[in-house]
């Protein structure tokens, strides 16, 4: 590897002030992405900016109206969290199923988030739920922070702090993982809210994570798997790649929709 430095921040101010003093820094938010595309020299930033020793983006808390996770709270600590699995069992449950081990014990919730990877799990419980992504500077619908595939609202410098989410009444989340990254071909997370059935889909889609309308409209009427049995998605709109068709991830959305709605009981 070439030569890079190494900043380990202690506050969220000191994070800010180290990303503005130099002109080509990164967030190290448990290096899943970064410390990879580093080593194939896909990236090489001059500095790394570690994030995930500062108090105040970690940790888990019930809300009045939903939870708030820190944003270097682990994928592993978000799967085990009583708080979350009494509160949004489909969330739990996505993230015991991200990646590996290995993975889920330094991934971050926070820079998943930020990479907006297309084939990621939490830009659709994000979507889906309706949470709002807390940063040093303000705060940003999940609505209006993906907007793109590897593409968020943020501005440069800016640090995700926390995620927010609202209560549901029910949420499940169902993928068909790629065998070997375990990355979804197709995710779909399902959620009851107090705005109504929201769907998302990740892993499938040209830009990135998108809401279902079909799949929304349907479970409106008649909250089954039955009811969506039929639903179809444009296959126009769907990623093609050498793991599958858009053809054969058009029907991999509608198998997982159905699972994830059977899975909210």
């Amino acid at each position: 590897m070439y030569e890079t430095n190494y900043h380990r921040a202690t506050s969220v101010a000191d994070a800010a002030a180290k990303l503005s003093g130099v002109e080509d820094a990164k967030v190290l938010a448990g290096g899943q992405t970064l410390l990879p595309t580093m080593k194939q020299r896909l990236a090489a930033p001059s500095d790394v900016i570690d994030v995930t020793h500062i108090d105040d983006m970690k940790g888990i808390a019930e809300t009045g109206g939903g939870l708030r996770i820190g944003a270097a709270t682990t994928h592993a600590e978000v799967a085990g969290s009583d708080i979350v699995k009494r509160m949004l069992p489909g969330l739990a449950a996505l993230a015991g199923h991200i990646g590996d081990p290995h993975v889920r014990h330094m991934g971050t919730i926070g820079g998943s988030l930020a990479n907006n990877d297309p084939a990621a799990d939490y830009p659709s419980a994000a979507l889906a739920l309706g949470a709002t992504i807390h940063t040093n500077n303000r705060q940003i619908s999940a609505e209006d922070f993906f907007t793109g595939m590897f593409e968020t609202a943020l501005d440069e410098g800016e640090i995700v702090t926390a995620v927010e989410f609202p209560k549901a009444s029910a949420c499940a989340y169902s993928k068909y993982p790629n065998p070997a990254s375990r990355y979804a071909m197709a995710g779909v997370f399902v959620a009851k809210t107090d705005g109504g059935v929201r769907v998302a889909v990740t892993g499938a889609g040209q830009g990135g994570v998108f809401r279902h309308a079909a799949l929304e409209d349907a479970l409106a009427q008649n909250f089954s798997p039955d009811a969506i049995a039929g639903v179809t998605t444009d296959p126009d709109l769907l990623l093609t790649d050498i793991h599958g068709s858009a053809e054969y991830r058009a029907n991999l959305i509608t198998v997982m929709a159905k699972r994830a709605v059977a899975a909210c009981g």
